[in-house]
């Protein structure tokens, strides 16, 4: 049953994507171009669409985090870390720089692998590829008191 739900979702939140105009590199860059704001060829459509999100994430969390324990799980996994540290800056940092560069960020790019998109398919090689390093080099010694990305958190 629970893969079921979380296919629906993960289908509901790929059509999403693509009514957004999100898994389209171009208008994610004329978004993402305020330069533009002067020439009146900014694109701020996207802005709703992050408003939107912002609102269903925080009426979800709220409505989920009610709860006594998921629905499908013995409990949550919630992360208790409080301090900033170098992994949390640079990773969203690279994030950011990846997405202006190109306008493609994980989910959106996975749903342009649908549409046969040579660059979603690039994109998500090189994704891949540096998430692979980054699990190789969260193993080095000196880098060891790092957790790797698919460990699990601690409640």
């Amino acid at each position: 049953m629970a893969a079921f739900l979380q296919f629906g979702i993960g289908l509901v939140f790929g059509l999403g994507l693509v009514a957004s105009g999100m898994s389209n590199p171009a208008k994610v860059l004329n978004f993402l171009d305020f330069g533009a704001i002067p020439a009146g060829t900014w694109d701020p459509s996207l802005a709703f669409v992050m408003a939107g999100a912002v609102v269903v994430t925080y009426v979800g969390f709220r409505a989920v985090l009610s709860r006594s324990r998921p629905i499908f799980a013995e409990r949550f996994f919630l992360p208790t870390k409080r301090e900033l540290d170098l992994r949390i800056v640079v990773g969203p940092a690279i994030f950011g720089i990846g997405w202006g560069l190109v306008g493609f960020c994980p989910g959106p790019a996975f749903t342009a692998l649908g549409f046969g998109s040579r660059a979603a398919f690039i994109f998500v090689a090189a994704m891949l590829l540096g998430m692979g390093l980054a699990r190789l080099l969260s193993i080095l010694p000196r880098l060891s008191r790092l957790v790797a990305p698919a460990d699990p958190l601690e409640t």
